[in-house]
C-alpha cells in the first residue's frame, strides 16, 4: 500500500469480515452500471459508474470513493468530495446544501 491509501484507522475484524463478504458478492453479482475497481485497500472502494443512458450523463464515467470505517457496518461508510466542507460553509444564506441550486460547466455541450 501506499501512504495515499493507507486508511487512517485499522478495521476491527468485524468490519474485514464482512467487507470481505460484500466484496466477492460485489464481483460475483455485480449491480448494473457499477464496476469496483480493484485496490489493495479494502477499507476505501473507489467504485465506476455509468452515466444513464438518454441523459446528458450518458456514455460519461464517474468515479465514487467509498470509506468504510473502523467499526462498520455499525457505521455507515463516508461518501464526501475533498471540498465538501468549503461547500457546505459556503452555501447561500447558510441554507442546507439540499436547498442549493445546482449547475455545471462541461465544454462538450
Amino acid at each position: 500500500m501506499t501512504s495515499s491509501s493507507t486508511p487512517r484507522k485499522g478495521l476491527s475484524k468485524i468490519a474485514c469480515n464482512r467487507l470481505q463478504k460484500e466484496l466477492v458478492e460485489w464481483q460475483v453479482n455485480p449491480p448494473a452500471g457499477f464496476k469496483h475497481k480493484v485496490s489493495d485497500n479494502l477499507q476505501r472502494w473507489v467504485i465506476e459508474v455509468n452515466g444513464a443512458s438518454g441523459t446528458l450523463y450518458a456514455n460519461d464515467i464517474y468515479q465514487l470513493q467509498v470509506d468504510f470505517p473502523e467499526h462498520y457496518p455499525m457505521e455507515a461508510p463516508q461518501q464526501r468530495p475533498a471540498d465538501n466542507d468549503r461547500y457546505v460553509k459556503n452555501c447561500k444564506n447558510g441554507r442546507s446544501p439540499k436547498e442549493t441550486r445546482w449547475w455545471f460547466h462541461d465544454d462538450k455541450v
